[in-house]
């Protein structure tokens, strides 16, 4: 279907040659914010990764806004990823230049030439996270929620269909959590951007219920239910 944003069908995956989830059936549909949750080393990442074509998929059907996963060679892999943003837990910020020059490094290095258009971009992302003022601050000048601020206005640059998020609140205060968090789903609900995030914050979890896929033992269980454990 049309609002499908993601659609795995009897999938596998490996890591290294090694199995890590088995039979994954997965449908996530526009602006919907799904939690991964699950143990180190039960395949949230590997999950991730197939996602947005780090790691082929060789067994099973799958596609990613649009994209047949099965059939992505290097040559797609960046054409992918320019639907898709990704935000990662320790913000990975270029640390020799400003916010302003982080944001248009990426717009170049995904085919952006208009430098009006990309100074225009860059306000607008950062008016949506809430750093309208702090373009011209080096990343060392801004606190942890900052960059993690500027890292989901990095994933906004290209007008995502889907946001894919790996821990990102795992180096954040419960605060600061919170204001990510609050963030990540304005995001989902007013810009219909699909957000799939994973993490092992429980805390973060039951404060912003939504739908959540655990992975254990190989497998994958949709709708799961929270258990501390």
């Amino acid at each position: 279907m049309a609002d499908n944003i993601i659609d795995l069908r009897h999938v596998n995956i490996y890591q290294s040659g090694s199995p890590i989830l088995q039979d994954v059936n997965l449908t996530v549909r526009k602006g919907e914010f799904v939690y991964l949750v699950g143990k180190t080393g039960t395949g949230k990442s590997s999950l991730l990764k197939t996602m947005y074509g780090e790691l082929q998929l060789t067994e099973g059907e799958g596609t990613v806004n649009g994209f047949d996963l099965r059939k992505l060679d290097w040559k797609k892999v960046p054409y992918l990823r320019r639907t898709l943003g990704v935000v990662f837990q320790d913000f990975q910020l270029l640390t020799d230049r400003n916010v302003n020059e982080n944001l248009r490094f990426v717009l170049t290095a995904t085919g952006w030439t208009d430098k009006k258009l990309m100074d225009e971009k860059i306000s607008d992302v950062l008016d949506k996270v809430g750093l309208r003022a702090k373009g011209f601050k080096m990343p060392f000048e801004l606190s942890g929620g900052e960059q993690q601020r500027v890292d989901v206005a990095r994933a906004l640059l290209n007008s995502p269909k889907l946001i894919l998020a790996d821990e990102p609140t795992g180096n954040l205060d419960p605060e600061t959590s919170d204001e990510i968090m609050s963030l990540l789903f304005h995001i989902a609900k007013d810009f219909g951007t699909t957000v799939v995030m994973a993490t092992h914050d429980y805390i973060v979890v039951q404060k912003f219920p939504a739908r959540m896929i655990r992975t254990e033992r190989g497998r994958m269980i949709d709708n799961a239910t929270i258990s501390i454990e």
